[in-house]
């Protein structure tokens, strides 16, 4: 009896063994980047940190977006309310945290010089009364003091919006815009993502509104922390297909805010906020670092003994007085990160690009590739916007691409795979539009969507005419975007 209780044990634990090692997160791959264009964003917490990363580390982030965040320092001096709820800060609180970027540039921190050249994008809600207008008008202040530009400052207020990371599309979990409640991310008629995005890098390709989920990586993130207890053993990488395959793309940070990290909400910071819709199709990579509860109390630069039980990243002290330093743990980790994702060299194959790419016979959801033949080529990978559209081999010199919508204008890029299945270089792109009537769009409150004669309400409930699809509670404060397919048919969704 007791050999065979023996036995069972051994064979539990090789059980627990075996199932740690099928969730084990995989090693942070490195990839091919453009160093020059690496940028960083965040909201709230994620605001604060993109600040702070932006300011220490000024020679690697080319550009920072804060949602709803404050400026660099303010709770390095002040109890982090002072920071927060609409609090005034005051010029005088405003030349304490400048003498800390003065006299820690070249050293403690990249030269302040870089932050000149930096793109800056600033969001916030009206309705915003966690952080509010008033610290973000600090930052945009803030920003100006250190030489950055009009030109390259986007500062938006908008009306009704609450503490949330804006999108204009509707996904699971969402809450009103005008509510500051989990997951704090709504559709509010306005694509943040691609608004910051676009300021650090002009205009964008269209956005791919399903990415594929093959593109998503869970890495190890503790291989970087350092043993901090802020930050969580797994992080998340979205890899379009093409930068996997070894052309150059660029690098995004992407910061949730205090009870935004995967343990508390799951994957929706990382696939509804609509990075990796942009991101797919402008060869971007999307790094998305992760926090973590931490319900001991710790002391902090300013603000005394306090947790950290939302999962916030370090922008008062937990982890250090240096927490806005090159040096802070949570700081050091994330430009680790940064840095072992872009140290790749690309691992392309040495064939060459295809020539002749062009696009034929358009119908309303169809489009012909066509190219010329590559000597040495076993086959050819076809990508729509950065992504790859063939799921097996194309052993020819052509290619149907399907699902399309109508009247919608796409590019496509060709690439030769060896017999070894190293990809070559990318062609020159292509683009070809189909035929058809395009959908069309509108965004409005449930309300009006009713009133319009576009849904109909149920039980306090709006639902789409044709698809009766739930759109939320029937009120002017949901705002919805339904896409008209047909007659009288609407169903929620965007338009290309």
């Amino acid at each position: 009896m007791k050999a065979a209780r023996v036995v069972r044990a051994v064979a539990a634990l090789a059980a627990i063994a075996i199932t740690s090692l099928a969730h084990a997160a995989a090693p942070l791959p490195k990839l091919k980047v453009d160093k020059s264009q690496t940028t960083v964003s965040g909201l709230s917490s994620g605001g604060f940190m993109a600040n702070q990363l932006g300011y220490a580390y000024a020679s690697t982030f080319k550009g920072v977006g804060v949602f709803a965040g404050g400026p660099y320092m303010c709770a390095g001096h002040s109890n982090y309310t002072a920071c927060m709820y609409n609090a005034t800060i005051s010029a005088s609180m405003l030349g304490t945290m400048q003498a800390d970027l003065n006299n820690w540039s070249g050293s403690l921190n990249d030269p302040l010089a870089n932050v000149a050249n930096q793109k800056v994008y600033l969001f916030v809600g009206t309705s915003d009364f966690t952080v509010g207008p008033n610290p973000m008008n600090a930052a945009n202040t803030q920003y100006a003091n250190n030489g950055v530009p009009a030109a390259n400052r986007s500062y938006v207020q908008r009306s009704g919006t609450a503490h949330v990371f804006p999108t204009d599309f509707d996904a699971s979990g969402n809450n009103a815009c005008s509510s500051s409640v989990s997951p704090y991310i709504s559709n509010c008629g306005y694509d943040g993502a691609k608004a910051a995005l676009t300021q650090f890098y002009g205009t964008l390709n269209p956005r791919n509104n399903a990415p594929a989920a093959a593109n998503y990586i869970e890495f190890d993130q503790a291989a970087f922390t350092n043993g901090n207890p802020g930050m969580a053993a797994s992080g998340w990488l979205y890899v379009p297909a093409n930068c996997a395959a070894g052309t150059t793309c660029r690098l995004h940070v992407a910061l949730h805010g205090c009870k935004q990290n995967h343990e508390t909400i799951g994957d929706k910071f990382i696939k509804n906020t609509g990075y990796t819709r942009w991101a797919d199709t402008n060869n971007l990579i999307v790094l998305f670092p992760q926090a973590r509860v931490d319900n001991v109390s710790r002391p902090t630069t300013a603000s005394g003994s306090v947790p950290n039980p939302n999962g916030c990243w370090d922008w008062i002290g937990w982890y250090g007085n240096n927490f806005a330093q090159k040096a802070g743990t949570q700081m050091a980790a994330i430009k680790a990160m940064v840095d072992q994702v872009s140290s790749g060299s690309g691992g392309g194959g040495s064939l060459p690009a295809p020539t002749g790419v062009g696009t034929s016979n358009p119908s309303d959801t169809t489009m012909t590739i066509a190219w010329n033949a590559v000597s040495g080529a076993a086959s050819y990978r076809v990508f729509r916007g950065g992504s790859q559209v063939n799921g097996s081999p194309v052993t020819a010199t052509s290619h149907v691409d399907t699902g399309l919508a109508p009247a919608t204008t796409y590019s496509w890029t060709v690439a030769a795979v060896d017999a070894n299945g190293a990809q070559g270089a990318m062609s020159n792109a292509a683009s070809g539009t189909t035929t058809g009537s395009a959908p069309v769009c509108y965004t409005a409150s449930n309300y009006a969507h009713t009133t319009a004669g576009r849904a109909h309400q149920s039980g306090g409930y709006a639902l789409a005419n044709g698809s009766n699809q739930n759109m939320g509670f029937w009120n002017v404060f949901v705002i919805t975007t339904l896409k008209q397919t047909g007659p009288n048919y609407y169903v929620l969704g965007t338009c290309p």
